[in-house]
Parts: structure tokens; C-alpha cells; sequence
């Protein structure tokens, strides 16, 4: 037993076959939320190119860059030397040490620019002149700068009271410098006998109080208010050189 199915009549639109014409002229269903694209004549506007106007304009550019290329350094000759951009002045450097050589006769106008490459020379040369003795002290020697920087400028301040002036800076390259002597200690003692104990403990004297009376005379000179507290100063910088001379020596 089958079933009988209804299918509706196909009806066309009056006009003809649906592969006619009309078909061509039906429009495509855009999809929704969709907005209509713009015509290519409506986004883009009209642009002119005016070769006169264009003209002075390459030539402002092309003027400013050679200004700016005028305006850089011509050459490397002109440039400042790497030495004095890090403010390392070897000429300066050497006239602060050569006025440590004499004690009697220092000079503290070369003093008052106070700088650290020097006293970071010194240090290392230090270093390396107990490294040649067998001693590995280098922690050792950078932890005694910093404290007897610190416990100068803290004696000498308190010594000067408001009338003191002494800087932190000042305090540590002036130190430094006046570590002249205890390099050369420790250059010596490389060529004495171990068995000259007391040849030793004389010559470490002789180059704690070279030491002593150079900071000294420093430090009264570039500071205000340490002059009548001289041998307060003095005996606080013989500590420090006596500290450092045990090094050498023990």
C-alpha cells in the first residue's frame, strides 16, 4: 500500500524563464549589521602634485640636513680624549704624588680638586705588592679604606665642629694619597730578609710618620677649623698608616 504525496505547483515570476534576463538583474542579499561599502570616488580624494611647490620644499630639507651635518664634529680629532671623559687626569694624578714625596714641602693647592683614580691606583699597587709577598688581602685592605676614611672625616668634623668643612670626598682622596709611603713600605720589604725583624719595625716607623705628617698637614690645610686640633689629627692619622703597616710587616 503506498502513500500519495501533494507537491505544490512551481509558479513562476510573470516575465518569463527565471534563466532569462530578469535573473541578472536581481540583487544579492547583503548580511545583516553590514553597512554599505562606500564608493572608491567618495573615500579617496582628489589629489594634485604641484611640481613648483614641491620644489623650495626639497630644497628647506636638503638645507636642513646639511646644517645638522655642519653642526656635528668634523672629525675624531676634535673629540675629548677617553682618559678625560672618565675624569682621569694623569698630569694631575702625578703632581699630587710627586707632592707627597716631600713631606716638609707639601703642596695643598694640587689637593683642593680631589679625585679617586689616583687613591684607586695607589690601593691596587698596594695589592699587588702584597699579592708578590704571598698575602691574598685584597678584601682586606678595601674594607680598612673605606672604615679609616670614614673614621678620619668623623674625628676631624667632630674635632672642627660647625667651623668644619671636610667632605666625605676630600677626606677619602686626601688618605689615599698619603698611602704612598706604605706602597713603597711594602715595595721594600719584598727585598729584606724575613730574618730582620727590627730592621723592619724601623724602616715601617720611619714611613708611618712620613705618612702621618703628609695627611696631616693636608687635612689642616684644605679644611677649616683643624689647626688647633693638629695633634688630635695626627694621632688619628697614625693610627690609620700603623694599621696598614702591620700588613707589611706581620
Amino acid at each position: 500500500m503506498t502513500k500519495e504525496f501533494t507537491v505544490p505547483p512551481v509558479v513562476f515570476p510573470s516575465g518569463g524563464n527565471p534563466a532569462g534576463g530578469n535573473l541578472n538583474q536581481r540583487r544579492m542579499p547583503t548580511a545583516p549589521f553590514q553597512p554599505p561599502r562606500p564608493s572608491v570616488s567618495s573615500t579617496i580624494p582628489f589629489m594634485s602634485f604641484d611640481i613648483g611647490s614641491a620644489a623650495p620644499s626639497s630644497a628647506s630639507f636638503g638645507g636642513s640636513i646639511s646644517t645638522s651635518v655642519a653642526t656635528g664634529p668634523a672629525s675624531f680629532e676634535e673629540e675629548e680624549p677617553l682618559l678625560d671623559e672618565l675624569g682621569i687626569h694623569p698630569d694631575q694624578i702625578w703632581q699630587k704624588t710627586k707632592s707627597i714625596l716631600n713631606p716638609f714641602r707639601i703642596n695643598p693647592v694640587v689637593h683642593k680638586d680631589s679625585d679617586l683614580s689616583g687613591p684607586i691606583f695607589l690601593y691596587l699597587s698596594f695589592c699587588l705588592f702584597q699579592l708578590l709577598a704571598g698575602k691574598i688581602q685584597f678584601g682586606v685592605i678595601l674594607g680598612w679604606i673605606v672604615v679609616s676614611s670614614i673614621f678620619l672625616y668623623v674625628v676631624f668634623n667632630m674635632l672642627a665642629g660647625r667651623n668644619g668643612n671636610l667632605d666625605l670626598h676630600t677626606c677619602t682622596s686626601v688618605v689615599g694619597y698619603c698611602m704612598l709611603p706604605v706602597v713603597i713600605l711594602s715595595s721594600l720589604s719584598l727585598f729584606l730578609p724575613q730574618g730582620a725583624g727590627v730592621a723592619r719595625y724601623v724602616l715601617a716607623g720611619v714611613f708611618v710618620l712620613w705618612a702621618t705628617r703628609a695627611c696631616t698637614n693636608l687635612m689642616v690645610a684644605l679644611a677649616d677649623g683643624g689647626e688647633e686640633h693638629r695633634g688630635l689629627i695626627a694621632y688619628a692619622c697614625f693610627l690609620i698608616y700603623t694599621l696598614f703597616s702591620l700588613l707589611v710587616i706581620f
